[in-house]
């Protein structure tokens, strides 16, 4: 081989390399993206080098949130939409196999909850406006809230078999706003996992679920003051978990000077009294987001053992008077920016000790 292929070989093998090196210094970095999905802002931030994976992957979630929505969605036509009307009519059908998962695992949490969580309550959550993104009141007569709450709509009304379905109760209707957001965050971002994502956070409003870590430090979530102004406490993020928060401050109307809240409680028809908000940590964002909305309406007294029954160990109420209510496991993972009105520390039940109260820090 002749010397000037010799060094055109050369000069090529390093241009390789210097590239192959300069591909392998890229830095790691956040890469954003923004959108509204499921009614709220949406932001996806994945940490990688890898700019093609960071925009095929965020293409990907906004594709997989948008078809979710869609297909979720109670009030406009879709696939919940239409179970909702086979559902009204008593008559047996085949269930669309885009909703009939969501609407099985519905079933599990609301017995769990000892129906506290309700999805089948969605004419009442019509009834006060809350199936609009910007209700405007006044809210309903107590005789039309009793109208339906006599009729007793409930999961168990839903007979499954298979892929067949039927309500034995024409009063049932779907609404899963209080379900659906969780499970569509779970869903993304496991397929964020099988596109090779290993580092992000997918956050909708609040409730997020975070995987990896944005190099060495974990990634950090605010949890806003009850009142929903500034951040009263933050969490950091440890591998691949879920935090919602479920608050008064989210949707609600006022009339004559009074607060109407969204976070109806199905034992009386009307929003849930006693609690400013709840986050929780789970492994899973769906059952965050059951839980979150189980223990607000649970309230001072009964919220331990709810989450005992949903197997949530990190828990943190603020009630009407902003006391911080926490779990044990979710004290060691807050920090407050804001020092609480007071703390009580309240371990699940298992038949030991009571809850203790302890001092702001």
């Amino acid at each position: 081989m002749s010397r000037a292929i010799l060094h055109r070989a050369a000069a090529v093998l390093a241009i390789i390399v210097t590239t192959a090196l300069m591909a392998g210094c890229e830095r790691p970095e956040i890469h954003r993206d923004r959108f509204i999905a499921f009614g709220t802002i949406v932001e996806l931030n994945i940490y990688t080098a890898d700019r093609e994976l960071a925009r095929t992957a965020a293409e990907a979630v906004r594709a997989d949130l948008d078809y979710m929505h869609g297909a979720w969605h109670a009030w406009e036509p879709g696939p919940m939409g239409r179970t909702n009307q086979l559902l009204a009519t008593g008559m047996e059908f085949s269930a669309n196999p885009s909703v009939l998962p969501l609407i099985i695992e519905a079933k599990r949490l609301s017995e769990a909850t000892e129906g506290l969580f309700n999805p089948a309550l969605g004419e009442l959550f019509a009834l006060w406006g809350f199936q609009s993104d910007d209700p405007q009141g006044p809210p309903p007569d107590d005789a039309e809230i009793q109208a339906i709450l006599e009729q007793q709509p409930a999961m168990d009304d839903v007979w499954i078999d298979g892929i067949r379905m039927r309500s034995h109760n024409t009063a049932v209707r779907l609404d899963l706003g209080a379900y659906a957001k969780g499970y569509g965050l779970h869903q993304a971002m496991e397929h964020l996992k099988d596109l090779g994502v290993e580092n992000a956070i997918l956050n909708a409003g609040g409730d997020l679920r975070a995987i990896g870590r944005p190099g060495n430090r974990p990634w950090r979530i605010g949890v806003r003051a009850p009142d929903g102004q500034g951040v009263l406490a933050a969490i950091d993020t440890k591998g691949d978990e879920a935090i919602f928060t479920s608050g008064d401050y989210e949707r609600y109307f006022m009339h004559e000077g009074e607060r109407y809240h969204h976070i109806l409680d199905p034992r009386t028809g009307h929003p849930a009294r006693g609690t400013r908000s709840v986050t929780v940590i789970h492994d899973h964002a769906a059952e965050a987001d059951v839980a979150s909305t189980a223990l607000f309406i649970a309230g001072t007294d009964d919220w331990p053992r709810i989450a005992a029954r949903l197997g949530i160990e990190k828990v943190m109420l603020i009630d009407d008077a902003g006391v911080v209510h926490m779990t044990p496991a979710m004290e060691k993972r807050v920090r407050f920016e804001t020092k609480p009105k007071d703390r009580i520390i309240t371990p699940l039940p298992d038949g030991q000790d009571a809850a203790s109260v302890a001092p702001p820090a």
